[in-house]
């Protein structure tokens, strides 16, 4: 287990100096610094996130939530902040495939 131990500290170090986790972690800290701003922008990512994981994602309802927070989307550091956050969620999908494909995992 301290050969794992060890292996997951590297890997996590790895994904660490990425510059998607980068780029997310300097964002992540921009936003930090407005609770407010930060207070609406995770009740937008809430929203957003229960809304995509629901069996009734339709695009009325999609489109609602896009109209309720336009405002909120054209702050330029919660745009920043989002692209981001996208990137580096995109790369973590990666990673995850790439270990369970090697792993021949079903």
């Amino acid at each position: 287990m301290r050969n794992m131990d060890h292996a997951v500290k590297g890997f996590v170090n790895a994904i660490k100096a990425t510059e998607e986790y980068q780029d997310y972690s300097q964002e992540k800290n921009k936003v930090k610094q407005f609770p407010e701003l930060k207070a609406q922008l995770d009740e937008f990512r809430r929203r957003n996130y229960e809304l995509q994981s629901s069996d009734d994602a339709e695009l009325e309802k999609i489109e609602q939530l896009e109209r309720d927070y336009s405002a909120l989307r054209e702050n330029p550091l919660v745009e920043d902040f989002l692209a981001a956050e996208l990137a580096f969620c995109r790369l973590m999908q990666e990673v995850n495939l790439q270990v369970t494909d090697s792993l021949d995992f079903e």
